[in-house]
């Protein structure tokens, strides 16, 4: 089964709590198993270029089941995935997108973060999976 909304919209708030108590304004976004957007904020202010990016992280995450950090490790020039970022109309390969499992380890949905350094990016998308996955 995917993610919920209830679900969608708790990963929502836990990372935008995150955010305020980091002082950065984020556009968070959540997708279902499918890569469908499911729920979706923007900060007072935030950046609105970030508002794709954000996005287009959860969904990176979702197509690849991997967090994005890691999809860019790998698409470094002579490695195994060098210009994947290209592919499917255009991914992002660097922190802030992270895929949401269920309690039997199966990818749910994914969560993409934008709006600040990519460190931060991470750590506010880490805190709506913390939310669903009960950590």
């Amino acid at each position: 089964m995917g993610i919920t909304l209830e679900q969608a919209q708790a990963a929502i708030k836990a990372a935008h709590q995150k955010a305020l108590d980091m002082g950065v304004k984020m556009n968070i976004a959540v997708v279902d198993a499918g890569a469908n957007l499911t729920a979706f904020a923007r900060m007072d202010d935030a950046w609105l270029g970030s508002l794709d990016i954000s996005i287009k992280k959860a969904k990176t995450a979702r197509y690849f089941d991997m967090p994005t950090g890691e999809i860019g490790k790998l698409a470094q020039p002579g490695g195994p995935l060098y210009n994947i970022e290209h592919s499917n109309g255009g991914l992002i390969s660097f922190p802030g997108g992270i895929p949401i499992m269920d309690s039997g380890n199966r990818v749910i949905g994914a969560i993409g973060v934008s709006g600040s350094t990519v460190e931060d990016d991470h750590a506010v998308a880490q805190a709506g999976v913390n939310a669903i996955q009960g950590q």
